[in-house]
């Protein structure tokens, strides 16, 4: 039974599952879990964070600290929606159901758009991580790691798994070790560092030595790292017992950016001083060859390869589902809707990757300023879906005190007041945006994708309007 055909027969929401969606349980807890962490580590930890360091210095720490909490809230409320009635659409099945038709719309599609925009951007940058070590040109890697990434989605959820299970792991154990290995500079004074020691937190300059302002406008570059956590969200309608699966990964969250990200942040400015570090290039990097470890751009380099390739795989799933899940609605068309033998959305996956193939065009005529369009609409649009999740979730709690819905037994903890502080605290993200540049082309672009995405609703509704009206004269 489709989604639109739900809305018609009035079948009670907590009935649909992964099977009623076509779909299998092909991803066990195991690959959940890895899922869950990968979807929390990226470039942004690996590469990006040189820049942000180099602009808020220690005070980077207590940026990633909140911003960590609001996506904890996030998440947490997520979980408790996906316990209420977990499936594959995930927010944009939450949109349709406690907000309206056009905010799943809207939800669904710019979802798709986040992750096709990342994907464009990570095919890209393999490239340039390739020709560290082989001469080819950029766009040719970016299509074979596409082509590669595509067939691996269609082959079967399983392998998707899998994959993203061993890319997670590569990210893991290069965080794990360069922590292990600061810890062992900083107690036992292994290799080469200049002054290794904890007070490089506060001893140069304070925790906030460029000031407070520019240590809050960073909050936006960290909160964009944590893009693709919510992705355990889309594996509902697959996770084997999705309801134990996909709670323990969400509940590990806080362990996870209290090591990968604060943990690492601490003892990369331990070991070396907060202005060793500046943009276009990666502090795992520095910090490696300051140590005295041999060939560590290249471990670091293999290990940012790893991330692009992960974030590709994970993109072309997402984007496959959401695309399923908007046919399933009548919001995209119907063929985006089938599955193959193997249970795979493979029409869903095939027009988003074939979406993903424009990034290699760009790529060959203005990798830099078109590119930067791109890339806005994932950190405009992550904003809309993440907010979207919160608005989503005190509806759910509003119905479920008057009687309407029955409670989820994992709650989030001081909702609704956590709830709307979250919330809060993404309204304050978009306002930091207009103090930037690059914030700035953002919101433009925000403006124009809604724009595009109201154009898009109203010539669904009409085209629904004309088909009714032309069945009924046929009748």
């Amino acid at each position: 039974m489709t989604a639109s055909d739900r809305q018609v027969t009035g079948t009670p929401p907590d009935a649909v599952s992964g099977e009623s969606e076509g779909y299998t349980r092909g991803l066990s807890s195991r690959t959940i879990q890895m899922i869950a962490i990968g979807g929390a580590i990226g470039t942004g930890l690996f590469y990006g964070a040189g820049g942000a360091i180099e602009k808020a210095g220690p005070a980077l720490i207590l940026a990633y600290l909140v911003a960590g909490l609001a996506i904890f809230v996030i998440m947490r409320a997520l979980g408790e929606l996906l316990t209420y009635r977990p499936v594959s659409g995930s927010f944009a099945e939450y949109a349709h159901e406690f907000v309206g038709r056009f905010a799943g719309f809207a939800t669904g599609w710019s979802y798709w758009a986040v992750w096709v925009a990342t994907c464009m951007a990570e095919i890209t940058v393999a490239g340039k991580y390739v020709q560290y070590w082989f001469d080819i040109e950029p766009w040719i890697t970016a299509l074979v790691v596409l082509a590669v990434m595509f067939a691996a989605n269609l082959i079967s959820v399983r392998l998707f798994g899998e994959g993203e299970f061993w890319f997670s792991a590569i990210k893991v154990i290069a965080i794990l070790s360069m922590i292990a290995i600061g810890i062992g500079v900083l107690v036992f004074g292994f290799g080469h560092a200049v002054n290794p020691t904890v007070t490089n937190l506060w001893a140069d300059g304070g925790v906030f030595p460029n000031g407070f302002g520019p240590s809050l406008l960073v909050l936006q570059i960290v909160l964009f790292a944590y893009v693709g956590v919510e992705l355990v969200g889309v594996t509902a309608g697959e996770a084997r017992d999705p309801k134990t699966t996909l709670r323990k990964a969400i509940n590990t969250l806080p362990f996870r950016i209290g090591l990968f990200y604060v943990g690492a942040l601490i003892v990369i400015m331990s070991v070396a001083s907060w202005r060793t570090f500046h943009a276009g290039r990666s502090p795992f990097v520095e910090v490696f060859e300051q140590i005295g470890i041999p060939a560590a751009a290249g471990i670091i380099n293999f290990v940012l390869l790893t991330a692009a390739l992960s974030s590709c795989n994970s993109g072309i799933y997402s984007t496959g589902r959401m695309l399923r899940t908007l046919s399933l609605h009548r919001e995209a068309p119907a063929k985006l809707g089938k599955l193959s033998s193997r249970h795979v959305p493979y029409m869903g996956i095939t027009a988003s990757a074939a979406a993903m193939v424009i990034g290699v065009v760009v790529n060959l005529i203005s990798p830099d300023k078109a590119f930067a369009y791109i890339t806005s609409v994932s950190t405009i649009g992550i904003i809309f879906v993440w907010g979207m999740i919160l608005v989503c979730h005190l509806l759910y709690r509003a119905k479920v005190s008057r009687g309407e819905l029955p409670a989820s037994d994992y709650r989030l903890p001081g909702a609704p007041y956590t709830t709307v502080a979250a919330l809060a605290f993404l309204g304050l993200v978009v306002v930091l945006l207009f103090f930037d540049e690059s914030g700035r082309t953002a919101v433009v672009v925000g403006v124009v994708w809604a724009a595009l995405v109201g154009i898009g609703y109203l010539v669904l509704t009409r085209l629904e309007k004309g088909e009714a009206t032309a069945e009924s004269a046929h009748l």
